[in-house]
């Protein structure tokens, strides 16, 4: 597994841009299509207020333009003026308004969301986006967000096989309005020197025929945190038409270009650093002898000190940085009052580069990835097609990393771990001065065993081609059983990227069937309650960055990374009345998925819960609520951490500051198959936010999250107690409504709260994340 992204430092000099975070207000989604569905185009569409989320259609995922209540799934749909409302602005932010989303922090930017305690996929427009391994990827931009819907469970039949399947975020990008030209401008100021602007701009080209959308967004970001920021751009165009009554024609062009800063937060997360913020100093030393970070060095403690907590392990001199380039193209058009024809496409490119002065390199030289579907909706059948091609050639190298070794509070030096003749002779040179692994395994002098440690390296080709079907059958009035049926073929190719000199570059091919298959029953009890059960069973791929395919040790591709098998069963219950501003629903859920170790294996998980959500949109008032229970265990599979134990890393010359085994870290520990506790994860969290209008110029509002106690690492030698963020924000609106400026208050408690810095706990006994103290951001919008 790439596990991590060191930082990059950016200082912008002259005068900071003002920075955007709030996106145009949402545009008015039709009402959810029960019936025919020659119904389901939407001409005009207007800037509008939130509305309630049981009338947001859930496009693409399950069928065409259904409501929430008619999908047996539990989904909270979040529309772009919700997002404006609640200031979310990344994937972990969405725990604010949607239960069981809790989610580590990604090592500072989280790439994948985190639902029921397991990783998920994002799409866009019904198609998967090109991510990073475990979360590790670029940060994603929400500029181009009209809509983003969460689905907590495994893909639908109609999206196809995934990697992870805890469930997904489909995005739904802006569109133009056919009504009538508006824009918007948001420029946004915060501390730590966080500026920036967005500009979104919508116009008819031809009324209820042709629109055309831009959305501009530029941040430049300072950070509470030592050496870290962001600077990024991106640009986002789309262009709508209707040709006729009959068809719609949506496309979209975005790119991003961002530099980031990858935070490893603070090493060394004993209980004293937890609860009193108390560090153990000291330099490891290893068993040679050298103060370089390594393994299995043991620090002898020098002294105990309270911490700050913006000195997280970055580095000045990291680079980190990505380009990525994504099209999307959505032709819908009825052939005949009963059929109807949408085809998918999806094209991205990615490259990024990161070099740390920890020794962790990963390259992306290119990746594309290319994928089309076709669907024929015909009455209630959905019977389709598709092919998706990825593309990557990339360069990694994670082998020599070391965490715990590194003394925070010492120099920067003490930081860098510049590699020896030893090391360097068993990786290979990519450029002058960078070492990377080789993408398979060699003897070259002869004795029997490998000569090198490996990583990530590929340069790997994938085709997967899939058929799909999925019928609605009524079988009452009231009752109605939901089938779907999936076949994948998978053609895979693996090469090695960067042989040694002398040798011939490996190779290996595979080729596999991946299957799925979902039933699903809904009941309408009464008007207003719906209950549903769903069974779902799919097998997944294992991949490694940016979606490509590596050989293992033996220089083959791995059958186990296409065996991965996920079952779904969840029962539910919706509250939608007709008219009505509430909306609630709950759901029970078992669910078993797989996790990817650093060292390519897999492990399975098995979770269990409950979830439930409420929400109001009255008048002058709104607000929505969340709870879940989560049960996750190792499925009496394997597990792995960077330490056995954060007290490895210590010898015991000094237990009055820490009682250290002496066993020195990184230990790269691997624990015996059980049922143990998944950690990082709360057992529950409750999420709550809410607005008002107390006139035509004020309005206030805010958010809250609470979570329960959690173990951070596999022992659970370490506890991070019960923990709550509150945030609060005032607007005053004037210029007859076109002129807004509104206060943010994050964290209005100042609370010292914690997070995991890396999903599937790798990183439990040897990192935790602090998060950002009470902050404050002003806005200033202005609608034309």
């Amino acid at each position: 597994m790439n596990h991590r992204f060191p930082s990059q430092l950016m200082h912008s000099t002259g005068i900071r841009t003002l920075c955007a975070s709030a996106a145009l207000m949402a545009s008015v989604s039709s009402q959810a299509q029960t019936g025919d569905i020659q119904d389901v185009l939407v001409v005009g569409e207007a800037l509008s207020g939130m509305g309630n989320i049981r009338s947001e259609d859930v496009e693409g995922p399950f069928g065409l333009n259904q409501s929430i209540a008619d999908i047996g799934r539990s989904i909270t749909p979040v529309t772009e003026a919700m997002l404006n409302e609640v200031a979310i602005d990344n994937l972990q932010e969405l725990q604010r308004v949607a239960p069981n989303t809790f989610q580590a922090k990604g090592f500072g930017a989280p790439s994948l969301p985190t639902l029921r305690g397991q990783l998920g996929e994002v799409f866009s427009a019904g198609m998967r986006r090109q991510v990073g391994n475990n979360g590790l990827g670029i940060p994603l931009s929400f500029n181009s967000v009209g809509q983003i819907d969460i689905v907590r469970g495994t893909p639908s039949v109609i999206l196809g096989t995934t990697q992870r399947t805890g469930g997904f975020v489909n995005i739904t990008p802006k569109r133009p309005d056919l009504t009538e030209n508006n824009g918007r401008l948001s420029l946004t100021g915060g501390e730590w020197d966080q500026y920036g602007a967005q500009l979104d701009y919508s116009w008819v080209i031809e009324p209820e025929r042709q629109g055309a959308r831009l959305s501009l967004e530029h941040k430049d970001e300072g950070s509470f945190y030592d050496y870290s920021g962001l600077d990024s751009t991106n640009l986002f165009a789309a262009y709508r038409l209707l040709p006729n009554d009959k068809t719609e024609w949506n496309l979209s062009l975005e790119y991003y270009d961002v530099e980031w800063t990858d935070n490893a937060g603070l090493n060394r997360p004993t209980q004293k650093l937890i609860d009193h913020g108390l560090y153990v100093q000291g330099q490891g030393v290893q068993p040679n002898g050298s103060t370089v970070p390594g393994a299995f060095a043991v620090v002898s403690p020098t002294g105990e000190v309270e911490i700050p907590r913006s000195r997280v392990h970055t580095h000045p001199d990291d680079i980190n940085g990505a380009e990525t380039l994504l099209l999307h193209s959505v032709f819908n058009t009825e052939l005949s009052d009963s059929v109807r024809l949408v085809n998918r496409s999806y094209y991205e490119h990615l490259e990024r580069e990161e070099i740390a002065q920890n020794s962790f390199v990963e390259i992306v030289d290119g990746a594309d990835t290319f994928e089309n579907r076709l669907e024929l909706h015909i009455d209630n059948t959905i019977v389709g097609a598709n092919v998706r091609y990825n593309d990557v050639l990339g360069y990694s190298q994670f082998t020599t990393e070391a965490d715990l070794p590194t003394d925070l509070t010492g120099p920067v030096s003490n930081r860098e771990i510049p590699l020896t003749d030893a090391q360097k002779s068993r990786l290979v040179e990519l450029r002058p001065g960078v070492f990377v692994s080789p993408g398979a395994q060699y003897d070259i002098d002869g004795d029997g065993s490998g000569d090198f440690n490996l990583s990530d390296t590929t340069d790997s080709t994938s085709w997967q081609t899939g058929l799909f079907a999925q019928h609605r059958q009524p079988l009452t009035e009231q009752l109605q059983l939901t089938l779907g049926v999936r076949g994948d073929w998978y053609d895979v190719t693996a090469r090695d990227a960067l042989p040694p000199e002398g040798v011939e570059a490996a190779s290996d091919s595979h080729n596999d069937f991946l299957k799925a298959g979902e039933a699903s029953l809904h009941y309408e009890a009464t008007d207003a309650v719906t209950l549903y059960a769903t069974s779902s069973y799919s097998e997944s791929t294992s991949n490694s960055m940016a979606g490509g395919n590596v050989l293992g040790a033996n220089n083959e591709i791995d059958p186990l990374n296409f065996a991965t098998e996920n079952t779904l069963y969840e029962l539910g219950a919706k509250y939608a009345p007709a008219g009505s501003p509430w909306y609630a629903d709950m759901a029970v859920f078992d669910q078993t998925r797989s996790l990817r170790n650093r060292d390519g294996s897999n492990s399975g998980v098995a979770t269990r819960g409950l979830e439930a959500q409420l929400f109001y949109r009255g008048e002058q008032a709104w607000t929505s609520v969340g709870f879940n229970l989560l049960d996750a265990e190792f499925d009496n599979s394997a597990a792995f951490q960077a330490a056995e134990r954060v007290t490895d890393a210590f010898d015991n010359s000094r237990p009055d500051i820490v009682e250290g085994t002496g066993v020195g870290a990184p230990n790269f520990a691997a624990f015996p198959a059980s049922n143990q506790r998944l950690h990082g994860l709360p057992d529950w969290s409750i999420s709550a936010a809410g607005g008002y209008e107390l006139n035509d110029h004020w309005s206030f509002g805010g958010s809250a999250v609470v979570a329960s106690d959690y173990p951070l690492d596999y022992l659970q030698t370490v506890i991070i107690p019960e923990q709550f963020t509150l945030n609060a924000n005032v607007s005053y609106e004037f210029n007859q409504g076109t002129s807004r400026i509104r206060l943010d208050v994050f964290n209005l408690t100042d609370e010292e709260n914690w997070t995991p810095v890396f999903e599937g706990g790798y990183f439990g006994a040897s990192l935790v994340f602090p998060e950002l103290p009470r902050h404050v951001q002003i806005q200033f919008t202005q609608t034309f």
